[in-house]
């Protein structure tokens, strides 16, 4: 097993959920502490509070990744006799440091909607509000042909030339190509300062944007060519969507009363509140975990009979009433799905690397309400 530190284990998580899938309002990544530092525990959190890092203390825990950031607006001073400076200096004099991934959480495949969507059974799971698709890029590079096939197997080992459930895509044209090496050159074919003519192929892939600089620099250092000639065009076709919310069906269609108490019991909460006929049918469901009040339009256009999502505001719900569209407000706190979420695929991907850290789920509740 390997020893590793915070920028590794980090590293793993934004593999998953990447700071660039956050809303530009989001203050996600470290906000206490270094990441170059030796980690053997790591807590997962939905919310860090004094109770949170007194637990991470108690269970040797040095670095905290929480899903609300808890330096959410400019801080102007730091001042330790307040509580939230007083959690700081807590985290700073046992050396926690502590990550926060929030929006980014919410639109990363698998994160906290798809979580909520799965607690609900949906199926037929699209996103609701798209909020990030990468452009496509084409890599066109030209390469001897006796080098041609090794240098399509490295592309594709970087992840260039996959479309849908297909691997290894590319194209190739035959040419020739010519050039006279300079005085200063260390030509892997020719001689310096006599034109020389080779039979080339034209290689080319498609990659999505966050795999250019790793194809890039795949296809430098398996090249022969001391000076390899290649182009990058941006093509008009995106990648997949990423967005936040989720839509999908209920197996069975169930009136609003009865699916009210469902989203009670599989989100684990003591009360919901809802909008709409409580006999109305419903069957196309919208979750958003969090606010989502800005989001009942998004939801409607999707044709969603109801929308679970917390914090719905007095005015909100009446224009949801208007539209027709149902409301289950189980609160906000139903994002605590990413605690299990998260330490699952952390876990995981941490066994798999071989990484001699544990990951931890927090019990402290860190939920403010109590119902009477």
């Amino acid at each position: 097993m390997k020893k590793v530190n915070g920028y590794e284990v980090i590293n793993l998580f934004e593999q998953w959920s990447p700071k660039r899938f956050a809303e530009d309002w989001d203050p996600v990544g470290l906000h206490i502490g270094q990441l170059n530092r030796l980690v053997e525990k790591v807590i997962i959190t939905l919310d860090v509070n004094e109770a949170v890092v007194d637990e991470a203390i108690e269970k040797g825990a040095n670095l905290i990744i929480a899903h609300h950031p808890p330096i959410f607006r400019p801080m102007k001073h730091i001042w330790t006799d307040t509580p939230q400076g007083r959690l700081i200096e807590k985290c700073i004099k046992h050396d926690i440091s502590v990550y926060a991934a929030h929006t980014n959480l919410d639109v990363a495949p698998g994160g906290v909607n798809d979580l909520l969507a799965s607690r609900l059974g949906l199926e037929n799971i699209e996103v609701m509000e798209p909020t990030i698709s990468d452009p496509l890029y084409k890599l066109a590079v030209f390469c001897p042909v006796e080098h041609a096939d090794q240098l399509r197997e490295v592309l594709a080992r970087s992840g260039a030339g996959a479309i849908g459930e297909y691997a290894g895509c590319s194209f190739t044209s035959t040419g020739i190509g010519r050039f006279t090496p300079s005085a200063g050159a260390d030509p892997f074919i020719g001689e310096v300062g006599k034109m020389e003519e080779v039979a080339e192929e034209r290689i080319e892939v498609v990659l999505p944007g966050p795999l250019r600089s790793k194809v890039l620099k795949s296809m430098l250092a398996a090249h022969p060519y001391e000076e390899p000639a290649y182009d990058f065009f941006v093509l008009d076709q995106r990648t997949e969507e990423y967005g936040l919310g989720r839509v999908g069906d209920l197996k069975d269609a169930m009136e609003l009363k009865e699916f009210a108490q469902f989203v009670k019991k599989a989100l684990d909460v003591p009360a919901v509140r809802i909008v709409g006929d409580p006999s109305k049918p419903v069957r196309k469901i919208a979750v958003l975990g969090g606010s989502g009040s800005k989001y009942i339009k998004a939801a409607k256009r999707k044709g969603a009979d109801v929308f679970v999502t917390g914090d719905m505001d007095f005015h909100t719900a009446q224009e949801a009433e208007l539209m027709n569209l149902a409301i289950v407000d189980p609160g906000h706190h139903v994002e605590k799905v990413m605690i299990e979420g998260v330490a699952t695929y952390m876990a995981k991907v941490c066994h798999e690397k071989r990484y001699d850290v544990s990951i931890i789920e927090s019990e402290i509740d860190t939920e403010p309400f109590r119902f009477i």
